[in-house]
């Protein structure tokens, strides 16, 4: 993977809208921001998303997996993101609803 770097203050979102939140767990910075790695909480906050059921069933977006990484840089041991990282989101049941969007991130350091 290759790409600038994702750190605590991208601007991500689930495929439906919602809103990903960071709490990374390292402290190296960054183009002002904390470096975020494959293991930091991640959390998704207004996703409208509903299963077309017959009775559709609120089914929102609630946290991430990271799939692919970094492969050459590391925070702390652990595989740093960058905006070419592909993360899953999932529902508080454990469904996958499809990957998380990088809208923007800082510019000032790009890994791989």
């Amino acid at each position: 993977m290759a790409g600038f770097t994702l750190t605590d203050t991208a601007f991500m979102m689930c495929p439906h809208g919602g809103v990903v939140s960071a709490i990374p767990s390292s402290r190296v910075r960054a183009g002002g921001g904390t470096v975020l790695t494959a293991t930091d909480t991640f959390t998704i906050a207004g996703c409208p998303f509903h299963l077309p059921t017959p009775v559709p069933t609120p089914s929102p977006c609630m946290q991430i997996v990271w799939l692919l990484t970094d492969i050459q840089s590391k925070a702390n041991g652990v595989p740093t993101l960058s905006q070419s990282s592909v993360g899953l989101c999932f529902s508080a049941l454990g469904l996958p609803q499809g990957p998380v969007i990088v809208a923007s991130t800082q510019a000032s350091l790009s890994t791989r």
